[in-house]
């Protein structure tokens, strides 16, 4: 009778365990029938189903015919195409007090071009964008994750309002103090009146404190320089640029000599000195330099495109020019008035710098160099549109000769490298959190696929395509 009785337990133990086996599990979001891009391999991974709970994704298996889960939302992806959330490695959010609403009301655009988080390079709203993080993540303001710079460094009277000066290499430390104890992510170095010893001091002094670095920097130093003290990342092609002339060296010494007189040699003027003497195995050269020492750069191509052709394109019609506030087109009138007195010599040379730029990204990407795409958009950026301009961004990437799976990874994967978030985001993977962007079509066979948006998750949060149009309605002035 015992040996009944035990049996009985165990039978009815079993029969529990195996209906607990057959019941769905239970999940904040499931996707079903995904295509997931691995923007690490470069592969398309089929017929996937992503479990997502408190926003990060808590598996990714094979979607089974009669499979069943609980959730509060599924979405039958239907053979759609799972990219993680984009990132805009070069934005700006500036203008002041004047214009912070304007810039709060541009964050959503964001969101509704698949970009889930975005790298404010500097300016003079950080106290705003400490609070807009905030309410992003309470769900009270629609927008992206914010990396932010805060104030930029750069030397007595900066050019740009906000910026913290340093005249002298004692200034240093309080100034990198100021920016610890605000709490911002990376430092931002600027070129308008800083000197070289002070920017390579700060590169070399932030590093110490473990913080990461990025800049424009002053034609009185080499990028090399700046390199061997640790920068992580340099804005824009120019002084990468610089580094592959055949006579950077003498260049440099030339400008750092003209500095203390009354005629010191301008930016474009030595622009023009080295793009006479780049030298394709010089640059090459380089750019393993930089590989191995692991700095980065952002391109910007779209807005040298854009800003390049002021003189001969209408912008008046631009549809994106409806989310633009009066105040940030005022400060885009000021760059296009700036424009039509350029001659036309000065604007074939940007054009011609521009086309040897293009060639510097393919060189850079085979040389092993972290390729950032960023989009610079942002107050006095004319027609550069937040949101829009990263995928012109990614377009222009592979026209320059970058397959569509690399220039997917310069807004996914290597912005998280660099920043050191890779744990949490840039691919979509087990354990990272829910920043996916669903594509009607491939990517990686056509990078203007990333604008056929179906669907934008973020960390969890599900925007579909009609509340994505709903955003950019209601974001038009």
């Amino acid at each position: 009778m015992k040996l009944l009785t035990t049996l009985a337990l165990f039978l009815y133990t079993f029969l529990l365990a195996g209906c607990a086996l057959l019941q769905p599990s239970t999940h904040d979001l499931v996707i079903t029938n995904a295509n997931v891009v691995d923007v690490v391999s470069g592969k398309v991974f089929p017929g996937k189903t992503l479990l997502v709970d408190a926003g990060v994704i808590t598996d990714i298996t094979d979607t089974k015919p009669g499979k069943t889960y609980k959730s509060d939302t599924t979405i039958d992806a239907q053979g759609k195409y799972i990219i993680p959330g984009l990132w805009d490695n070069h934005i700006h959010l500036r203008g002041g007090m004047a214009l912070e609403e304007e810039n709060k009301r541009l964050l959503p655009l964001y969101i509704a071009n698949g970009i889930t988080t975005v790298r404010d390079a500097g300016g003079d709203l950080y106290p705003a964008i400490r609070q807009w993080r905030d309410e992003i993540a309470a769900e009270k303001l629609v927008g992206p994750r914010i990396i932010s710079a805060g104030p930029k460094l750069d030397g007595p009277n900066p050019i740009w309002e906000g910026s913290i000066p340093v005249a002298t290499v004692a200034d240093v430390p309080a100034a990198l103090d100021s920016l610890q104890r605000l709490g911002v992510d990376f430092v931002k170095i600027y070129d308008s009146t800083i000197s070289g010893e002070v920017f390579l001091a700060i590169v070399e002094q932030a590093e110490a404190r473990g913080m990461k670095t990025s800049g424009h920097m002053p034609f009185t130093i080499t990028l090399g320089e700046a390199i061997d003290r640790g920068l992580d990342i340099t804005e824009h092609l120019y002084y990468a640029f610089k580094a592959g002339s055949a006579q950077e060296d003498s260049l440099t010494a030339l400008v750092r000599k003209s500095t203390y007189t009354d005629q010191p040699i301008g930016f474009y003027t030595a622009l023009g000195w080295v793009y006479s003497s780049y030298d394709t195995t010089t640059a090459r050269q380089f750019f393993q330099r930089m590989a191995k020492a692991n700095t980065a750069v952002v391109p910007t191509l779209h807005i040298s495109r854009v800003l390049n052709n002021l003189q001969q394109d209408d912008h008046s019609t631009d549809d994106y020019l409806a989310y633009i506030g009066p105040g940030i087109q005022q400060t885009y009138a000021r760059r296009f008035d700036s424009a039509k007195r350029q001659s036309a010599e000065t604007v074939q040379f940007m054009r011609d710098l521009n086309a040897r730029f293009h060639t510097m990204v393919p060189a850079m990407q085979q040389a092993g160099v972290t390729l950032l795409a960023g989009s610079d958009a942002g107050a006095y950026n004319s027609y550069v549109y937040p949101g829009e301009s990263l995928h012109k961004e990614l377009e222009l990437l592979v026209e320059a000769g970058l397959t569509p799976a690399q220039a997917l990874r310069t807004a996914t994967i290597n912005g998280a490298n660099v920043m050191g978030k890779a744990q949490q985001y840039g691919s979509v993977q087990q354990g990272k959190v829910a920043d996916l962007v669903i594509l009607d079509n491939n990517p990686l066979e056509n990078i203007s696929h990333t604008q056929g948006i179906h669907t934008v998750i973020f960390g969890g949060k599900v925007y579909t395509a009609e509340e994505l149009e709903h955003l950019l309605e209601s974001q038009k002035e």
